[in-house]
């Protein structure tokens, strides 16, 4: 999401409006982040304004950083919304801000509902969508779900996620293999991200399984940090005797190394089990690599079947059958052709001119 506001932010000052990246000084507790770090070892963009102030357990910083916002009177603050942890601290800035009678507040909704749920999480996002003036959603998934909440439907944009086209131009296949020291004889399926339950990485090992799959010359490629135990998926691998057909980079991936992966692969595999929209499939859009997305939330609407790829249901069966017709049919090269007609839709032009043209008239 980082990576998405610098893209956007760098989309508005294209378009010659003035804009400043507030961020967080604490995003998690730390006894809550699942990961090894929140915080990126990456130098700091050169070419963005970007305040590191928002610390999101810390009431009385709301109440700083709200006033601040407040006073500096931005026609615009766009609002992140992922998960209800981050209600009350969002929605009080939201709150505070909106007080000034000028800036219009917008909420770019990622998640409504959020992919593990918890007790307490409708109180949550209800609290934080009655202090917004709009929401831009990026599939019709969360739309549905944020009118549960009572929303004017007048007061909901939509626009698809546009293409990651940050992580700068491909490099030949053989070379980015090299770079990552992968097998260049084999074929290579990229699970991209971290990993949690409800990604899917189990039903992918379980694919590999597959009779159509097990003796094929084709890796497993696993990028990403484990946001949940790692031990079932290594004994996974382990009991399905998939040792040689597996290859762990089970680490953050930083930015300036994501064209390497995808470039070294030769399908993207999402298997989600829940989902609203995904990066990894704008990414994979962006390197113009084919990928297999499960008919959950808006990945079907992201990656039509059979164009820019194949839409299976989330199950181990399915996702075998799909990536073994695949390469079986050498499909590579059709569906490379139809994924890049569909990637034209995704714009961040699009996407900065839905936000600008959806701001409320009046405020109140």
């Amino acid at each position: 999401m980082a990576t998405f506001n610098e893209r956007l932010a760098r989309e508005f000052i294209s378009l010659g409006h003035q804009v400043c990246i507030y961020t967080f000084s604490l995003q998690y507790p730390g006894f809550l982040f699942p990961g090894k770090t929140q915080y990126s070892e990456e130098s700091p963009p050169e070419d963005l304004d970007i305040k590191v102030r928002i610390n999101s357990v810390n009431p009385l910083n709301w109440i700083l950083v709200g006033r601040e916002l407040k006073e500096l009177k931005p026609d615009l603050l766009i609002v992140r919304y992922w998960m209800p942890f981050m209600a009350p601290c969002l929605g009080s800035i939201a709150a505070i801000v909106k007080k000034n009678k000028h800036t219009r507040v917008i909420a770019i909704a990622d998640n409504i509902t959020p992919h593990e749920r918890k007790p307490g999480d409708s109180i949550l996002t209800g609290f934080f969508v009655k202090r917004v003036h709009r929401f831009l959603v990026m599939s019709e998934a969360v739309k549905k779900d944020l009118l549960k909440y009572d929303i004017d439907p007048a007061n909901i944009s939509e626009c698809l996620h546009p293409l990651y086209d940050n992580y700068g131009l491909a490099v030949p296949q053989m070379e980015a293999r090299e770079f990552l020291d992968l097998p260049p004889n084999v074929a290579v399926v990229l699970f991209f991200g971290f990993i949690r339950h409800y990604k899917g990485l189990d039903l992918l090992i379980k694919a590999f399984s597959h009779e159509r799959l097990r003796n094929k010359p084709i890796k497993l490629l696993v990028a990403g940090e484990f946001y949940t135990d790692s031990k079932p998926y290594f004994h996974l691998v382990k009991k399905l005797e998939l040792e040689d057909k597996v290859i762990w980079h089970n680490q953050f991936i930083s930015n300036d190394m994501v064209k390497y992966y995808f470039c070294a692969s030769d399908f993207v595999a999402q298997p989600y089990r829940d989902a609203t929209q995904s990066g990894v499939t704008q990414i994979a859009y962006h390197f113009e690599i084919p990928m297999l997305v499960t008919r959950v939330g808006g990945l079907p609407e992201m990656v039509p079947h059979m164009k820019a790829g194949y839409v299976v249901e989330p199950n181990h069966h399915a996702i075998a059958i799909a990536i073994a017709d695949y390469f079986d049919l050498e499909k590579k090269d059709v569906l490379t052709k139809g994924l890049i007609e569909e990637k034209k839709r995704f714009s961040w032009k699009k996407l900065a001119d839905t936000l600008l043209k959806n701001v409320p008239e009046t405020i109140n």
